[in-house]
């Protein structure tokens, strides 16, 4: 081979990257998209609803949906049952051949972003809960760090970090100096979990991206040593209601 030859098929290999990788994000984007539309038609007829329980264990892998769970009163307490499929004239009957065809295809592809929304349902055996995703994510964002940084007003997050991750708080400093990052947000296990997610999926959605994430204040510096790219972004947060 050529150096000539050898440089266009490293040119043609490195394009093929590049399209895989922006294929693969898309597809992504689409199954959250896919889940975000569902989560909306579900609390539009039932504004309780947090959770779908489900079943994918056939050999066709085919989703069965059995009802729509609200929010768990306590951390031992179960979810409340909002609809379960029996209930004659009840709003999501219109809409349960959806619930099972957005579901399937949104979990079809190994690398959806959906499959971390879904964990086991403890009370019901061979069952799944995926949860649905929150009508406005940086709200929630909001609400979960503020509940550890309550003077927090904005977040560094890197979304190389597992898709998604809070790498900084800044919060607003009593003796009037400028905001300066927090190194090391203290936040619990199942805080930084679900934060993870919803960063994540900031990360991966394109229209939410451009409306939340912006470039790190100058001088930032990673607290894991990384460097700064165009994935470690600012993300300031709204006003707790």
């Amino acid at each position: 081979m050529t150096p000539a030859a050898h440089d266009q098929v490293a040119t043609l290999a490195q394009q093929r990257e590049e399209l895989s990788l922006a294929l693969r994000r898309a597809e992504q984007a689409h199954c959250l998209g896919i889940i975000d539309h569902l989560a909306a038609k579900i609390r539009a007829r039932c504004p309780e609803a947090v959770y779908v329980a489900i079943d994918r264990s056939g050999q066709d892998r085919a989703v069965t949906v059995y009802g729509v769970l609200g929010e768990q009163p306590s951390p031992l307490g179960a979810c409340p049952w909002l609809w379960d499929g029996t209930q004659a004239g009840h709003p999501l009957n219109e809409i349960d051949s959806d619930i099972t065809l957005d579901i399937e295809y949104a979990l079809l592809p190994p690398t959806s972003p959906v499959w971390a929304l879904v964990h086991r349902n403890t009370g019901m055996d061979g069952s799944w809960l995926l949860e649905l995703p929150p009508a406005d994510r940086a709200a929630r964002v909001a609400e979960l760090i503020r509940g550890h940084h309550p003077a927090a007003t904005a977040v560094i997050v890197d979304g190389r970090a597992g898709g998604g991750r809070v790498v900084g708080v800044i919060e607003e400093q009593a003796d009037g100096d400028a905001p300066i990052p927090a190194a090391r947000p203290r936040l619990s296990n199942a805080c930084d979990d679900a934060l993870r997610r919803l960063v994540a999926q900031v990360f991966l959605l394109p229209p939410l991206a451009d409306r939340h994430l912006m470039p790190v204040p100058r001088g930032f510096a990673h607290p894991h040593g990384s460097s700064v790219s165009d994935q470690v972004r600012l993300m300031p947060l709204p006003p707790t209601a």
